[in-house]
Formats: C-alpha cells, sequence, structure tokens
C-alpha cells in the first residue's frame, strides 16, 4: 500500500464530482492501494474547510462519511519537525504530515503551494499519480 498525503483541495474535488480523478483518488483509497497518512493537524484543517458555508451544498452527510473514512483508515502520525517549505504556512503541516508518515506522495489540486518536493516525497496531482499507478 502506496502512503499519501491528500491535501483538502482534492478532498473538495472528489465530494463535488463523482467522476473524474480526484475521485478515483478516493476509489483507490477505498480499494485498499492508498493508505492516506493525516496528523491531528492536517484532520482539523479537513474538518474546518469542509465546514465552511460555501460547502453546505454539498451535503453534511457526504462530508460527514468522508471525515469517517479517513479517521478510519489513515495511519495517524505525528510531525517530527516543524517545516518551512510552503508560502502557505497552512501547507507546511501537509509537508510535516508526509515526513513524519514516510509517505511517497503530496496529492494536491494546488502546485503554487507545493513547489517543491522534500527529501523522496513527490508532490503530484490526482491525474499524474493515476498515470504513475497505471490508472489511466
Amino acid at each position: 500500500m502506496i502512503r499519501v498525503v491528500i491535501d483538502t483541495n482534492v478532498l473538495v474535488s472528489a465530494l463535488l464530482s463523482s467522476q473524474g480523478p480526484n475521485a478515483e483518488v478516493l476509489d483507490l483509497v477505498l480499494a485498499g492501494k492508498l493508505q492516506p497518512c493525516i496528523t491531528e493537524e492536517v484532520l482539523s484543517e479537513y474538518r474546518g474547510v469542509l465546514g465552511r458555508p460555501k460547502f453546505h451544498g454539498i451535503g453534511q452527510a457526504s462530508i460527514k462519511a468522508l471525515i469517517d473514512l479517513l479517521e478510519t483508515v489513515s495511519a495517524r502520525v505525528r510531525p517530527t519537525a516543524t517545516l518551512k517549505i510552503s508560502s502557505d504556512e497552512p501547507d507546511n503541516r501537509i509537508y510535516e504530515c508526509a515526513a513524519a508518515a514516510g509517505a511517497r506522495y503530496i496529492i494536491t489540486g494546488n502546485r503554487r503551494h507545493f513547489e517543491q518536493p522534500y527529501g523522496s516525497i513527490e508532490v503530484v496531482n490526482a491525474r499524474e499519480l493515476l498515470d504513475l499507478l497505471g490508472n489511466a
């Protein structure tokens, strides 16, 4: 199983459309091919962003089901270092989670805040990940 950290924007996109690469990432999680990794800070970001009024149209039941799924299947880790890689400070929590988890990939739809890899962790979008895994 490949360890990954999923940026919040990928989850939002997957909830907004059950088709497409972001939704396929969640399908791989459900199939046991990807192991999402979270920290308390990352989980808090998921809850905070998905709880914003602009996402109420998604449906609270769908949001709760996704959070429950991630809490159940994710590897919980604790950051071992404070990193300052991204210009967007909250995205440094994603880097910290990936480093602590030994994740292979950070999956994001926003490459502006993830301009550089960290160590052996690759930063990819959902389509790139699917191509790398041969799920195109």
